[in-house]
């Protein structure tokens, strides 16, 4: 396992809402929440530190962020201005390292075991690009330092905001032991839950089980896991991260019964993926329909062709099935989104195809845009 790599992950302090404190210095020391208004039926997409001071947070709906913070300053996002800020702070990053992953406009991992300033301290270079994004910005970031990326993202959310974490080798597994489990990178609330109900409450309770018994429980995640609890994690930091999907969601301003209508709003979704596909020159073999009912309870129901999906007419042609593997008519609905995944050239596709072709096919059957319910096919 190496441990002499060096690795910064660098995450800016309440995004969003540091921007928009900056750009507004009135708002300053206010709650600021960006995101849908409460009577819009939107959703918390990021706040300040005064806001989370109240119990506010991201993903929550705004009604239930205005109960907490009724002072609270709503705002829509202003999402070219955070991409540009963004682009100020990776080009800075580069400054430092070529070697710069963006998990997102607002976090990134940097290797700088071979740096552009020739420093041989990954704890030096991270106080220094601080240092620089705060001259630059006038933004904070907090920051974590170790031997891998694991360590380094856990790192970065220790001591926020505007803090720095560094775990040196003879330290991670002591850090690791002590770690509650849903607060591992990776671990989601249902996988936290689960690991609960089989008394793993920190990293030092995963060392009890093996890693055949990891996978066991947790599929293919489960290796992953395995190797966190004894600090390993021997994933390189990609400059060039590959784009793995498209999709748009829309959250509807009131909950949706008339099947009719549902089927109008995905047309509108329908559109604007197949906008981008465009513009990206590509398309993808696996489509899927995420659906919202209106107690928050949230399915994905998904399909994959050979030929793929790059055109308005291609997804409409797949989605009624997937549609009709819902309760879509039968059930109130507050969300509806469409991705298109596993993502190809047309090329690409036209070769699967030709492959396909060498195989015994049946006669082929005429394609209907919309089958009725009864015939809908099983969705994955």
């Amino acid at each position: 396992m190496p441990l002499s790599r060096k690795i910064i992950h660098i995450d800016m302090d309440a995004f969003y809402a540091s921007v928009e404190q900056r750009d507004r210095p009135e708002l300053r020391g206010l709650p600021v929440i960006v995101g849908g208004p409460p009577k819009s039926r939107g959703v918390v997409a990021a706040c300040s530190y005064e806001a989370r001071a109240f119990g506010v947070h991201s993903a929550m709906p705004s009604v239930r962020a205005q109960q907490l913070c009724p002072q609270a300053v709503f705002l829509r996002p202003r999402m070219a201005r955070y991409q540009e800020v963004s682009g100020q702070i990776m080009a800075l990053f580069r400054r430092y390292t070529p070697l710069v992953e963006p998990l997102s406009v607002d976090e990134a991992f940097l290797d700088v075991t071979d740096n552009l300033l020739g420093e041989p301290s990954a704890t030096r270079i991270a106080q220094a690009i601080r240092a620089a994004i705060g001259e630059a910005t006038g933004l904070t970031a907090s920051a974590g330092v170790s031997y891998n990326k694991f360590l380094a993202k856990i790192a970065s959310g220790h001591n926020k905001p505007n803090g720095i974490t560094v775990i040196p080798p003879d330290q991670a597994k002591t850090f690791i032991a002590a770690l509650p489990i849903g607060k591992f990178y990776g671990v989601g609330r249902v996988t936290e839950q689960k690991m609960l109900d089989r008394s793993i409450r920190t990293g030092a309770d995963l060392l009890r089980f093996s890693r055949q018994e990891m996978v066991a429980l947790f599929g293919k995640t489960g290796h992953f896991f395995y190797e966190i609890a004894r600090g390993q994690d021997l994933r390189p930091v990609e400059p060039v991260r590959v784009r793995k999907s498209i999709g748009s969601e829309t959250t509807f301003a009131e909950d949706i019964l008339d099947y009719a209508r549902l089927s109008a709003e995905l047309y509108q979704i329908v559109s604007q993926v197949a906008r981008v596909l465009a513009e990206k020159q590509t398309g993808g073999r696996t489509l899927s329909l995420k659906v919202r009912y209106s107690d928050f309870t949230t399915i994905t129901r998904s399909c994959t062709i050979a030929q793929g999906f790059f055109s308005v007419a291609d997804i409409l042609a797949s989605l009624p099935r997937l549609l009709a593997a819902t309760e879509a008519g039968r059930r109130k609905i507050r969300l509806l989104g469409v991705t298109v995944a596993n993502l190809c050239s047309e090329q690409e596709a036209r070769r699967m195809r030709v492959r396909q072709l060498l195989l015994p096919f049946p006669p082929a059957r005429p394609r209907r845009v919309a089958p009725p319910a009864s015939e809908a096919a099983s969705a994955e």
